[in-house]
């Protein structure tokens, strides 16, 4: 992982972006691992308690330390007006997939996936001061974000609406 880092910044890439891709990959590989061992024992819901409780612990408990630590760096304004609330977005985004009956289907999968890959091209795109940075949150705001809204309120209804079984 150094050599990652390293590689990220003499390429200039920004600590920020550094942090929420290769470090955060590299430290969420072992829950990643623990997961899919569960799934494929059939106990999907360690695979789920797993997942959430390591990004509720994250969000909630490293953050808290961070903010409490004496003599603490200044906090990105990036970092408190748009990766933290997109952090908490997905977070919410899980509950109505989680309650459509406790499995998760290929598209709602690909989905969060499609959603890592514009975030760390937003990132990207955000750290390079690119030309294209506009037009991308342009159509992420315009387009994507209010279908997959819509999406996820259909999901989370017919949950809701499901006989229980």
């Amino acid at each position: 992982m150094n050599g990652a880092v390293a590689f990220a910044q003499a390429l200039g890439v920004s600590e920020l972006v550094i942090g929420l891709t290769i470090v955060a990959a590299g430290t969420s590989l072992p829950e990643v691992a623990t997961s899919i061992l569960a799934t494929i024992r059939g106990e999907r819901d360690i695979a789920v308690g797993n997942v959430v409780g390591s990004n509720i612990f994250n969000i909630l408990a490293v953050s808290g330390c961070r903010g409490s630590w004496p003599g603490r760096p200044p906090v990105s304004g990036a970092l408190v007006t748009f990766d933290i609330p997109v952090m908490i977005a997905v977070a919410v985004a899980c509950l109505p997939i989680f309650a459509s009956g406790a499995t998760i289907a290929r598209w709602e999968g690909a989905l969060f996936l499609f959603f890592y890959v514009a975030y760390t091209a937003y990132l990207v795109l955000a750290a390079q001061q690119h030309d294209a940075l506009p037009a991308f949150s342009a159509v992420m705001e315009a387009f994507v974000l209010p279908l997959t809204a819509v999406t996820l309120g259909v999901v989370g209804w017919r949950a809701w609406r499901r006989p229980a079984a």
